[in-house]
């Protein structure tokens, strides 16, 4: 039985509306990742706190991060996206606005540690709405437009976002921000559905069925997993599961090792640059990434039609980068020369978008929330861990302690590589066209 056309259409243009909301709120994930930077010398100037204190407030936020994200990956499998991204997306516009008001910093800190709770439960939900709304050979795609999404929220953290302090007060920004969010949040709840069949559509495998040609499969109800089940079917995949997440510790640890601690002071340092001129310099890492995201994820589902291959290619293209970022260091002084290397580093670090639908595919759709979740936690553990560690092997600001940072987190990338070569893929099965015996008896004769 052929389906309704009216009813086709409605799946394939609903779901952009669904995926726009989201997107959206994803903006906000990377701008209070990285917005600390931008205000804490207006953070330091009002509560007359030192730097120890704003790495701290800086730091809840991932603690937070890391910490929801296995509850983030259980609500999206049991309450659904829709109901985890409105409540919590409202939880972090709490938490904006009681930055904005408060008269203490430990008013401050507790309103990152709103944020951080509520922001951690929107990148997961997005991935099962990827899953349940799109098409299999899209869903890398949109991971990289998704992640491009994010990286835009990043650079408007940064100039937008200190020009607007400068003009309202930095704490009538947050107030704003509180506001948009609780709007977006309403948004989500109003408008967001789960899956297409929630509003009496036909599921996305429906639709790919038809058109391929190919019989309409009955609807089947998904089954639900018990979450401790579906930890142990994640935690204990073996090479299914571990090979990516020890690759996603090293690899996204160090481009938090160097983006986001140790690359400005090393140009501040050894190269002598001021704020202003690195601060340009490391802005190529979120363009590369804008670029690379998308891109790595059009490749895997369009070009090469493997996650694998892709993760491999990005893995150790980045991996050098490293190695000429070891190198080089001392030799080269050149801004537009770090630009270059900086956009290299970037659009490569951004092949990690594939891993999630290299990861998805592993496993039952049942329990595509906690798997990701589970991945998840493996890079923000390793952005914490690796940062920790090599703030213990800066010995002194001189170039040789900086060297031993570069070096050992090529080291780090080069356990990454094996890790990316071990991981699995889903085999996917060749589609063949049925050809009737006429046809057949033309074509030999």
């Amino acid at each position: 039985m052929a389906l309704e056309k009216s009813k086709v259409k409605k799946v394939l243009s609903y779901r952009w509306a669904v995926f726009g909301i989201l997107a959206f709120a994803y903006f906000f994930v990377y701008f209070h990742r990285v917005s600390p930077a931008v205000v804490s010398t207006d953070l330091q100037g009002s509560f007359g706190v030192g730097a120890a204190s704003i790495a701290l407030l800086s730091s809840a936020y991932f603690y937070a991060y890391t910490i929801m994200q296995l509850p983030s990956g259980l609500l999206t499998d049991s309450w659904g996206p829709r109901k985890t991204v409105g409540v919590f997306t409202m939880v972090a516009a709490i938490g904006a606005i009681m930055t904005g008001i408060a008269t203490t910093f430990v008013m401050v800190i507790a309103g990152r540690l709103l944020i951080g709770v509520g922001v951690a439960m929107v990148y997961i939900p997005i991935m099962k709405i990827l899953a349940t709304w799109y098409r299999k050979n899209e869903f890398a795609s949109l991971s990289g437009i998704l992640l491009a999404v994010g990286n835009i929220g990043a650079l408007s953290a940064a100039g937008p976002l200190a020009l607007m302090s400068d003009a309202l007060g930095w704490q009538q920004v947050f107030i704003i921000l509180g506001v948009i969010s609780v709007v977006l949040a309403v948004v989500a709840w109003v408008i967001t559905r789960d899956r297409p069949q929630d509003m009496g559509l036909p599921s996305i495998q429906e639709v790919e069925a038809e058109e391929k040609g190919e019989p309409i499969p009955e609807a089947k109800q998904v089954e639900k997993i018990p979450m401790v089940k579906a930890l142990k079917m994640t935690f204990g995949a073996g090479m299914k599961f571990w090979p990516l997440a020890i690759w996603f510790f090293f690899m996204y640890g160090s481009i938090m090792v160097y983006q986001g601690l140790w690359a400005g002071p090393f140009f501040n340092d050894v190269l002598g640059w001021d704020k202003a001129t690195y601060g340009m310099v490391l802005t190529f890492i979120g363009i590369g990434m804008i670029v690379g995201c998308p891109l790595a994820g059009f490749i895997s589902d369009k070009v090469l039609k493997s996650r694998k291959k892709v993760l491999i290619i990005g893995t150790v293209v980045y991996t050098i980068t490293w190695a000429v970022i070891w190198l080089t260091a001392g030799h080269i002084t050149s801004t537009v020369a770090y630009m270059a290397i900086n956009f290299v580093f970037g659009f490569f670090g951004g092949f990690f978008v594939v891993s999630y639908a290299q990861i998805k595919e592993l496993f039952p759709i049942a329990i595509v929330g906690t798997t990701t979740a589970a991945l998840n936690i493996f890079p923000f553990a390793g952005g914490a861990i690796l940062q920790q560690i090599s703030g213990l092997m800066l010995i002194d600001r001189t170039l040789g302690s900086y060297q031993t940072i570069w070096l050992f987190m090529f080291v780090c990338m080069l356990i990454a590589t094996v890790a990316a070569f071990l991981s699995k893929e889903k085999e996917r099965v060749p589609v063949t066209v049925p050809v009737d015996a006429d046809k057949k008896g033309q074509a030999s004769g």
